[in-house]
């Protein structure tokens, strides 16, 4: 019977194509949490860690507009288009987000990687100038907790309040003390975001 033997150079190929096949699910498994949500580290120059996710209490602790309250939301905050007619100009919130970099410390000052977050959202009552409700939120964080899962949370707490199942209150409680935490009671245990949506109330 005859012996087959292999090429040294077709052993070779045989590795390099083995390995062409499984590099891909190495990579894609590099960059997961424990929850398997993708992390950012792959495809942002700059990704945060958690704790820059939330703001800084005595820097941002919140602050609410007086002119909303639980008895007028049919009027301010529920209505179509409420939240454009008060948003502040961007002149005004650049300016707040270059102080804010400054002051949280961070060292990434490039303006477009962070959104001047209102803490308390304005579709939720937020003040829309108070500076201690402003701050350089980050978009890009350990596990996907940056600005657009905010994002997110503060669309689904205007739904519930608006559709009185959370007392306006505890929505504005909740997001100011841990909007992290918030995310995780009222939309799910990992965050999943929805780029360029568009606001209309």
């Amino acid at each position: 019977m005859r012996k087959l033997i292999a090429h040294p150079s077709a052993i070779f190929l045989l590795a390099c194509a083995s390995s062409l096949v499984l590099a891909p699910f190495a990579l894609a498994s590099r960059h997961h949490d424990r929850g398997g949500i993708p992390q950012a580290e792959g495809r942002y120059s700059v990704v945060f860690s958690l704790d820059e996710a939330r703001p800084n209490p005595h820097i941002t602790p919140g602050a609410l507009n007086p002119a909303v309250d639980q008895a007028d939301i049919g009027e301010t905050i529920c209505v179509r288009g409420y939240s454009k007619s008060i948003r502040p100009p961007e002149e005004y919130t650049e300016r707040l987000k270059r102080l804010g970099i400054r002051r949280y410390g961070y060292s990434d000052h490039r303006l477009r990687d962070y959104e001047e977050d209102h803490l308390v959202s304005l579709e939720l009552g937020g003040s829309p100038t108070n500076s201690r409700n402003l701050w350089p939120e980050p978009h890009h964080v350990i596990g996907g907790w940056g600005s657009y899962a905010k994002d997110r949370l503060e669309d689904r707490l205007h739904t519930l309040v608006c559709r009185g199942r959370v007392p306006l209150s505890q929505a504005q409680h909740d997001i100011a003390r841990d909007w992290i935490a918030a995310y995780k009671r009222y939309v799910g245990p990992y965050p999943s975001v929805r780029r360029g949506h568009r606001r209309t109330y």
